[in-house]
């Protein structure tokens, strides 16, 4: 593919064979109504380990490598770039990866930011906080809690609030992810299924657009969560959004007891296919592990959920329940972040989940 800048305005020479549903152009003309954003393009890498585990071609999507330390900043920095810029100040609430991303993008835009978060985040995502100007807000157990004191201060402070998932800004941000995976493969190949981890559903909800922009609604979409942390699948199997009694994983990251509306809806479509799977914790964590020994690179639990697919035999198993085609085109995943793990927190993962 070759690229040209010329008066501000990005140009892409498409090739002679385009996509019936999608030209080369098309992605350009989506990636430039998002010129100025805060997020990278981040790499598209083959992975050939994981590719030996499920018998198929596995790109890896290092949502990882974003400035804020994962996908987040994409679906943030466009709905602050809609909301915030006449704004007084922003205030978030988070596990970790959204405050982080709020952080970042209010610093960038010269924006006072307060993050809750709940008594379950991790020290060391605190300081990252702290680190990037914000003031920090410990309230309630868990992000649900967070989340009220953060919808009071919109009201009593006057500051403009960033929801974690739930919104349609945030979902028109993270589907650049798909678009810049369209852009990447060419006009020829597309994925045999993506996997991605949820959480509030808001990264599902934006790989969802994202298919609906390159068009690739035929793409099965694997829906990862952790047992104790399972909103989603939770809804799916109740027929209906419902709300957990507590989380219980210590995928913290993942911890929203309601999925947003919009989510579950997707999984009722029959445009989409959408199959909800559950891993443990001790499963996240070997995915976690194997995934720093083979591919160099260390990402939190959360994003674990979605790796232990590929390391558990999960996608195999679709495979022969008929869940998945047995000839399985290229494994998207989407490597979706790291911000609140390091060495010492990984020690303590395996210290509470291997005892």
């Amino acid at each position: 593919m070759d690229f040209c800048r010329k008066r501000g305005k990005c140009f892409l020479f498409c090739p002679a064979q385009l996509s019936t549903r999608l030209t080369f152009c098309h992605l350009s003309e989506i990636g430039c109504t998002m010129a100025k954003h805060f997020h990278v393009n981040t790499p598209l890498l083959e992975s050939i380990s994981m590719s030996k585990h499920v018998g198929t071609t596995v790109f890896l999507k290092m949502e990882n490598s974003q400035p804020s330390g994962s996908f987040k900043i994409r679906g943030i920095g466009h709905l602050c770039q809609q909301r915030a810029t006449q704004s007084k100040g922003v205030v978030c609430s988070s596990g970790g990866n959204a405050g982080m991303a709020a952080a970042y993008v209010a610093r960038k835009m010269g924006l006072p930011a307060t993050i809750v978060v709940p008594s379950s985040t991790p020290q060391l995502v605190v300081q990252r906080l702290k680190d990037q100007g914000a003031t920090v807000k410990i309230v309630g157990k868990v992000w649900d809690d967070a989340n009220g004191e953060a919808l009071r201060l919109t009201e009593t402070e006057g500051l403009t609030y960033v929801p974690p998932f739930d919104d349609p800004l945030l979902w028109q941000g993270h589907a650049s992810i798909i678009t810049e995976v369209a852009a990447s493969l060419g006009p020829v190949v597309k994925p045999g299924a993506v996997l991605v981890s949820v959480g509030g559903g808001g990264l599902l909800c934006g790989v969802i657009q994202g298919l609906k922009d390159v068009g690739w609604t035929d793409v099965p979409i694997i829906a990862m969560e952790t047992v104790g942390a399972d909103c989603l699948n939770a809804a799916v199997k109740a027929g209906r959004v419902v709300t957990l009694d507590d989380i219980t994983s210590e995928a913290k990251c993942l911890g929203a007891k309601t999925v947003c509306k919009k989510a579950f809806e997707c999984t009722q479509s029959s445009e989409l296919t959408i199959i909800s799977e559950l891993v443990t914790d001790q499963q996240a964590l070997h995915a976690v592990e194997t995934f720093l020994d083979e591919e160099r690179v260390l990402v939190e639990l959360a994003c674990g959920a979605s790796l232990a697919a590929v390391y558990s035999g999960l996608i195999r198993r679709l495979q022969d329940e008929g869940r998945l085609p047995t000839v399985l085109g290229p494994l998207l995943v989407i490597v979706c972040g790291g911000s609140s793990i390091d060495m010492k927190q990984l020690a303590n993962l395996k210290h509470k989940l291997q005892t």
